[in-house]
């Protein structure tokens, strides 16, 4: 990297240093902008990722991480070993990406960004070990979202791959997919998919817990005011031994009618 990369946004950025770089990456303290590029561009990225060792402001990281896309996607990445987390206990002044080579200083300039870069051997070599050593003592950041891909073959395989086509639909028509209490949020969109494809209250939210994405006690929260809101209906199913258990299936017209494309966009109306 031999030149400033000047009049770029952050995504851009970050592209140019996966593709130059074949050794370990320090990301420290990356805005929240920063982390969703970087989540965003390395999961996109077609070529072999450099491992990022990402040190970040616990509250930015925790805050970015509750929106299901970005944080199960952040998981795939350590999963592939690509990425690990830790937490700045004292932040530098600048957003800094050190790579084997360079060192660049991110800076933004009201809607500009720009990265400023010393190739300087020495420089780099301090700033690595100055990094390389707050790595070492960093708290590991715990990411407790499943990694995209396995909920996505366990849906498949436990409900059915006509739900996980229409889990993932949903989420690829989502910029967030963070609820707030009152949107989609893995939950809602799990309930939402379930009931399309009528399947079990049990089974959804048996599969939720085991893959990692909430509690049964949150599926059936959640399920009661879906219910209450008229989105899903219940109808039960008797079994051999025990309480009968409930089917779900849509409760209104307008998401029973609507394609995969249209299902957030309808609910998110319902819902707020």
């Amino acid at each position: 990297m031999d030149s400033n990369l000047l009049n770029r946004q952050i995504d851009d950025i970050v592209e140019t240093v996966l593709s130059e770089t074949s050794g370990d990456v320090y990301m420290v303290n990356p805005s929240w902008d920063a982390i969703e590029d970087f989540v965003s561009v390395a999961t996109e990225y077609d070529g072999e990722l450099p491992m990022v060792h990402m040190l970040a402001d616990e509250r930015t990281l925790k805050d970015v991480m509750d929106d299901f896309i970005v944080a199960s996607n952040a998981a795939d990445l350590i999963d592939e070993d690509a990425l690990a987390l830790r937490t700045l206990e004292e932040a530098p002044e600048n957003s800094l990406l050190v790579t084997e080579d360079a060192v660049i200083a991110i800076v933004h300039a009201a809607d500009r960004v720009g990265g400023l870069v010393s190739n300087d051997d020495e420089f780099v070599a301090a700033t690595t070990d100055t990094y390389a050593d707050r790595w070492d003592d960093a708290e590991d950041f715990n990411l407790r979202t499943p990694p995209i891909t396995r909920v996505r073959e366990t849906l498949s395989d436990e409900i059915s791959p006509e739900a996980e086509e229409d889990f993932s639909s949903i989420l690829d028509s989502l910029e967030t997919a963070r609820g707030d209490g009152d949107g989609l949020d893995e939950v809602t969109i799990s309930l939402l998919v379930a009931a399309r494809n009528e399947a079990l209250l049990y089974d959804i939210s048996k599969w939720g817990e085991d893959v990692g994405i909430a509690s049964k006690a949150t599926f059936s929260r959640t399920k009661t005011k879906l219910e209450d809101m008229g989105l899903i209906d219940t109808e039960k199913v008797p079994i051999d031994v025990g309480r009968p258990r409930l089917r779900l299936k849509i409760g209104d017209d307008r998401l029973a009618e609507a394609d995969n494309g249209q299902l957030a966009t309808v609910a998110q109306s319902m819902l707020t």
